[in-house]
């Protein structure tokens, strides 16, 4: 188990406009990250583990929690799904939790960890506010053109069937910190995030609101991911299962852990670090994998562009598309038709930074996914009007 836990006094970029403390869990499907935000962001503490057991209980977590909290006067939960119930930050009560709980099945590997560090919080600190900031709130007002799947009706009321989207609190810090670099206002700006780690996707943000995203009822839908298929046919998955005689959870396993760029390239994490490398020595597999990669990115790309009907601003962010030039310089090649041009120094950060030269159509950025900032943001605007 790796884990990293730090007490530090850092100001960020983005200044918070309020005096609250809030203290962050930010869990994912195996790890989990934590922080204090001071006044005006300023880091007081981290925390990270990158195998987290999901234990309400673990030392380390407790440790923490306890710490901090004293010293904060909110606490900030990321929470995956929302499904259709939640389509903004909420308190947390027990009605909140079983709603929560309830949703389980739409993102199980998610959910039971955002209830487990909801559990040691409020064990921990119980007299402190919680706010549930959701991953799917940002995309619950796209129109129903862009969140409805052409299904049978009866289908869709019966099971609340959308393309709810996902990485919500990825896509809202980047979009508006993009602007805030440009010193242009977000309502008149055109938006394509693109949150590219081991799970990704896009956003068309247009003046501020996502229109459309790529990843859709699950965080299956979309781009090709680490070890996520990303779209297929669904006809192919009805034919896996009624003609090739795969299980259901034989199927499901595939598709979330064995496909992406870990299926075609042979190399089991799927990371594109290992890709590249692979495909740098002239791995057929690792190459292909890229290939395949890189189209359905630029394809997407020109899809969210189309939703907004054009392009101000192009943002990369997440683990890839802060630390891939490689990646952002073969997108933008096949994107050429809308103008956008990268500079190739430019190309070279990986924080905060303009990377398109003066004569591209778009602005390209790249911007450090700073989900922390988000749910602070909204915890306290839940807190301010609790």
């Amino acid at each position: 188990m790796t884990s990293a836990s730090t007490w530090t006094s850092t100001t960020t970029s983005t200044p918070a406009g309020t005096s609250a403390s809030v203290l962050i869990l930010n869990v994912g499907s195996s790890s989990l990250k934590a922080s204090l935000l001071g006044p005006s962001d300023t880091v007081d503490g981290t925390l990270e583990l990158e195998e987290w057991d999901g234990s309400p209980d673990h030392p380390e977590l407790t440790k923490f929690v306890a710490a901090a909290g004293p010293r904060a006067s909110v606490v900030a939960h990321r929470v995956v799904h929302g499904g259709s119930l939640f389509r903004h930050a909420v308190l947390i009560d027990d009605k909140v939790i079983d709603a929560i709980s309830g949703l389980t099945d739409l993102a199980p590997l998610h959910q039971p960890r955002a209830l487990a560090s909801i559990e040691a919080a409020r064990r921990l600190l119980p007299g402190l506010p919680a706010v549930a900031c959701f991953d799917t709130a940002f995309h619950a007002g796209m129109p129903d053109a862009a969140a409805r799947y052409a299904l049978p009706d009866g289908w869709t009321t019966r099971f609340g069937l959308r393309r709810f989207g996902f990485h919500g609190l990825s896509h809202a810090y980047a979009s508006r910190r993009a602007a805030q670099l440009l010193g242009r206002e977000l309502a008149k700006l055109r938006i394509v995030s693109c949150h590219l780690g081991a799970g990704a996707s896009l956003a068309a943000v247009l003046h501020g609101r996502s229109v459309d995203t790529t990843m859709g009822f699950t965080p299956l839908e979309g781009l090709v991911m680490a070890t996520r298929s990303g779209s297929v046919d669904p006809g192919l998955i009805v034919w896996l299962l009624q003609y090739g005689q795969l299980e259901v959870d034989e199927v499901s396993a595939g598709l979330e852990k064995e496909s992406g760029l870990a299926g075609l390239s042979g190399l089991a994490s799927g990371d594109m670090r290992a890709v590249l490398r692979a495909a740098d020595s002239g791995s057929p597999a690792a190459l292909l994998a890229l290939e395949v990669y890189l189209h359905r990115l630029r394809r997407e790309i020109a899809a969210m562009t189309a939703a907004m009907n054009g392009l101000d601003v192009l943002v990369f962010t997440g683990g890839v598309g802060e630390h891939s030039s490689q990646v952002r310089a073969a997108a933008a090649k096949g994107l050429e038709f809308l103008g956008v041009a990268l500079d190739p120094d430019r190309n070279q950060a990986t924080a905060d930074a303009i990377i398109s030269t003066e004569r591209s159509a778009a602005t390209v950025l790249v911007i450090t996914a700073r989900e922390d900032l988000e749910m602070a943001r909204q915890a306290r605007r839940v807190l301010a009007a609790s």
